[in-house]
């Protein structure tokens, strides 16, 4: 992109974001090599924040699930236990990071609004202005078995209650107004009278009178993340989110067909294209040659699927316990079962099953794949970018400036030091060619995004916010 011309573009000036997601649950994280840290320890944590705060980066977010996932009954022993909670973790991070956004991955199924807005808003004023919401749903009675309540919602009710919370848990946030509190020794009360509204929730879901304890932060409220792929779930992020994450953000035709949806979208929900983010998920190898990255990249997918990891991904796709199974042997002989909906991993059954097993023999037999060979060729891929750091920041000022995405949300591999490579040659790299900043230029969250300032419901300005 060095020297082209930006009228050849319609975004010349757009600038790249990026996020580091700290992944709860998974196996793209490589635990057993030996560069790898601890998948818990607080260390870990910081030394990934405060990378990505070297690198400029927007945000930090921490996946989080409320059940370990389960196969036949069993737990999953890929999946990692043994970590806080996030807006709890996401606080201790607020004190030894100075600028970058901390996100929370919070269910809305199973809380409340009084409840979680107050502890979303506790880590906003915390950090400064630095918090955002991922707001995720679910409807399996996997994770309801958690709180007796088993399945809880019908899955086209989701969305429905989430809508609601967000909207009740933003009316909580804005209860204040933003000069509620007295900046001077001489006004007549701390507070102004009238400054604080009580909110009174009477919909489907909720239920409840509720005065709101705590003052908005410098950048209003948190930032509202959502990553659902559906009509609904695209019509929700269009309707109430501040940034969209998606699985469309390796293929760029994919990702243009994506980001024009979404856009659509807003305009039918009446809000401007400039009032939502889209950053995909992603992973980024990188290589000093395009042949070193190939290689790298290879031995990441490997490494990703191990002989339990094969099995497992089988297992969803067949419909059965493959766990005797020789996983460097053939594929299964069995045809697979029929698809149920009882959320092995959590999750939904995976459709189609017989035809991409059809599928999965053929390739095998033409090229004789084992099991975990074949699992490594065709089964969940890694979306991720490969390259050197000089393809990948042209490529990445291509997706940018074209309205593709306006940034990523990255996966290292490797915990605590997979982002070392991001930092260290590509920032450098999309910053020589003017697509990523050179420093903040912000304190909050929502500067970082450039996103517009939340207003409070309240507008009156008779005396101005005292930050305390």
């Amino acid at each position: 992109m060095t020297g082209t011309d930006p009228t050849d573009v319609p975004r010349p000036h757009a600038q790249l974001h990026f996020g580091v997601f700290f992944q709860g649950v998974n196996h793209w994280t490589i635990w057993s090599d030996p560069a790898s840290g601890s998948q818990i320890s607080p260390e870990s944590y910081r030394r990934v924040a405060q990378t990505a705060e070297r690198g400029l980066f927007d945000a930090f977010f921490l996946g989080e699930g409320l059940r370990l996932r389960e196969v036949g009954g069993r737990i999953h022993d890929l999946d990692v236990a043994g970590r806080p909670d996030a807006i709890t973790q996401l606080a201790a991070l607020a004190a030894v990071t100075g600028r970058i956004g901390l996100v929370s991955t919070t269910n809305t199924t199973f809380n409340e609004p009084a409840d979680l807005a107050r502890r979303l808003a506790g880590l906003d004023l915390l950090s400064g202005g630095r918090a955002g919401w991922n707001v995720v749903t679910t409807d399996n009675a996997w994770t309801g078995e958690n709180f007796r309540r088993g399945g809880f919602l019908d899955h086209a009710d989701r969305y429905r209650r989430a809508e609601e919370f967000v909207n009740a848990a933003r009316a909580i946030w804005d209860g204040w107004a933003d000069d509620a509190v007295a900046t001077s020794a001489d006004a007549p009360s701390w507070a102004r009278p009238g400054a604080i509204s009580p909110v009174r929730l009477r919909g489907e879901q909720f239920t409840a009178d509720v005065t709101p304890s705590l003052p908005r932060s410098r950048q209003g409220h948190p930032v509202i993340f959502q990553a659902g792929d559906s009509g609904d779930g695209r019509d929700f992020a269009a309707r109430n989110a501040d940034v969209i994450f998606s699985a469309h953000g390796t293929d760029f035709d994919d990702a243009l067909a994506f980001a024009d949806d979404i856009r659509a979208r807003l305009h039918a929900a009446g809000r401007a294209e400039d009032d939502l983010r889209i950053l995909p998920g992603t992973s980024i190898v990188i290589g000093a040659t395009p042949a070193e990255a190939e290689e790298k990249a290879a031995w990441v997918r490997r490494e990703q699927i191990t002989p339990a990891t094969a099995l497992a991904q089988a297992g969803l796709l067949w419909n059965l316990d493959l766990s005797d199974h020789d996983p460097d042997g053939p594929l299964p002989k069995e045809d697979p079962r029929p698809q149920d909906n009882t959320g092995a991993f959590g999750a939904a059954r995976i459709p189609d099953a017989v035809n991409i097993v059809r599928r999965w023999r053929e390739a095998a037999d033409a090229n004789g794949w084992s099991l975990r060979e074949t699992v490594i060729e065709l089964g969940q891929r890694a979306r991720g970018h490969v390259g050197t750091p000089q393809s990948l920041a042209d490529k990445f000022a291509r997706f940018v400036r074209h309205g593709a995405i306006d940034g990523f949300n990255v996966s290292p591999y490797l915990v605590p030091d997979g982002l070392d490579d991001i930092v260290d040659l590509l920032v450098p790299a999309l910053q020589e060619r003017g697509v990523y900043r050179t420093a903040y230029t912000g304190t909050t969250l929502r500067e970082h995004l450039g996103l517009r300032h939340r207003e409070s419901s309240d507008k009156s300005t008779r005396h101005p916010v005292k930050q305390q």
